[in-house]
């Protein structure tokens, strides 16, 4: 009697979700390795806040999940970077491009865009005094910890928000004195996961004080520890947390004392919107830029309302790696309003949808209560005419009593 071979077990699975930038660098699936990384990381100091104040700042966010700016994911459809620090994106190139497009100002034209709490510094106060009575395009905007979140105030018939960042012109006013112009809205889409980040903050804080120097090394070596218990992001929810303040506030950037309105998204929220959306169809203008209209309304020409598609490009060596815009696109809140609520559910109520298949989930449901609502066997198709029917064809085969073939048995 032959021994069974023992079976192989399967190779455990590694995670698929993992923290990828841990105070503005990245630790998943490539490793910074510079010594600004490296400092940052023992410093617990952050890049963004940092650069942005002109002073060093730590990182702002409680323990547990101290340091982490992004999670990458893994899915069938590939790897996508999900944004959970808002002052991940306070990058100059963006806030910058923001800024133009927004108050209208060429790229060839020289601007000045300054945090408030930078103007406490009496020179860089200075500076920007006699710059904006030159009349260079002047702006201040306003953040947590930035100077603070600008609110709107609730009434009888509206809800109080607060605005992710603010920014403000600065204008001469021809008499010698500085005059506010308009205001624009900066909105920043973070993502809410499921689970803790602890664990892998743990980790990657035991590995940088055992490790020191050879820190980026250990976390390329074992990229289990960034990714220890991530859990996966709550998709249902990010778009439903969205859509009320992203139509409200893109409402409030057409008032004739804003600019208008831009929210910054990464790439991956942008994909897990379009079932909500309907899927559509991006219009490709001449500038490079996108277009989000309905149907039955014209299309503006300088829309107020923008949608900034965003990605984290991945380097070893160019770190905090850079933000690079994927697609801007130009809508407005009914745009959206008909995509969201007309589009996506016309689709699910279509013949064969999935609107159909819910009286048959409730029919499948409540069989294991009530027996008579189980399906009925289906019946057994009656055979094709000249056919011979299965019993016949059976006994054919094995009835050889009488067959003249010699290799067959009598």
């Amino acid at each position: 009697m032959s021994e069974s071979k023992p079976k192989k077990r399967a190779a455990p699975k590694g995670p698929r979700n993992h923290v990828a930038e841990w105070f503005g660098h990245r630790v998943y699936p490539v490793v910074a390795d510079t010594p600004e990384s490296l400092r940052d990381q023992q410093s617990k100091r952050c890049p963004f806040l940092s650069l942005a104040t002109g002073q060093q700042h730590e990182c702002i966010k409680p323990a547990q999940s101290l340091g982490v700016c992004t999670i990458s994911t893994s899915n069938a459809g590939g790897r996508q970077d999900w944004l959970v620090c808002p002052f991940r994106v306070v990058e100059p190139n963006l806030l910058d491009d923001a800024a133009r497009r927004l108050f209208g100002h060429n790229p060839s034209i020289d601007i000045m865009l300054v945090p408030a709490p930078i103007l406490t510094v009496q020179e860089k106060a200075e500076q920007f005094r006699a710059a904006a009575m030159n009349g260079t395009p002047c702006m201040v905007y306003f953040q947590n910890k930035l100077g603070g979140e600008i609110s709107l105030s609730a009434t009888e018939r509206s809800p109080e928000f607060s605005f992710d960042s603010t920014m403000v012109e600065v204008l001469a006013d021809g008499a010698g004195n500085l005059t506010l112009g308009r205001y624009g809205i900066f909105e920043i889409q973070t993502m809410d996961f499921h689970g803790s980040y602890s664990h892998a903050v743990r980790d990657l804080s035991d590995a940088l004080r055992l490790h020191k120097t050879k820190f980026s090394q250990a976390v390329r070596e074992n990229p289990e520890w960034p990714g220890n218990k991530i859990e996966g992001p709550n998709i249902a929810n990010v778009f439903k947390r969205t859509f009320y303040q992203m139509m409200f506030k893109f409402q409030i950037g057409a008032h004739e004392h804003s600019a208008g309105c831009i929210f910054a998204i990464p790439s991956a929220v942008w994909e897990s919107w379009q079932r909500h959306l309907g899927k559509p169809d991006l219009v490709r203008k001449q500038d490079g830029t996108y277009r989000l209209v309905s149907p039955d309304h014209e299309e503006q020409t300088d829309p107020s309302s923008w949608i900034y598609v965003f990605q984290i490009d991945e380097s070893e060596t160019e770190t905090p790696n850079k933000i690079t815009l994927a697609r801007v696109i130009g809508t407005d809140a009914p745009a959206l309003s008909h995509y969201a609520l007309d589009v996506a559910p016309a689709a699910a109520l279509e013949e064969g949808g999935s609107a159909d298949r819910i009286l048959d989930t409730l029919r499948s449901r409540l069989a294991q209560y009530l027996p008579e609502f189980k399906p009925s066997p289906r019946p057994r198709a009656a055979p094709a005419e000249g056919s011979i029917p299965e019993r016949v064809v059976t006994e054919t085969l094995f009835d050889v009593s009488g067959s003249t073939d010699p290799t067959l048995p009598n």
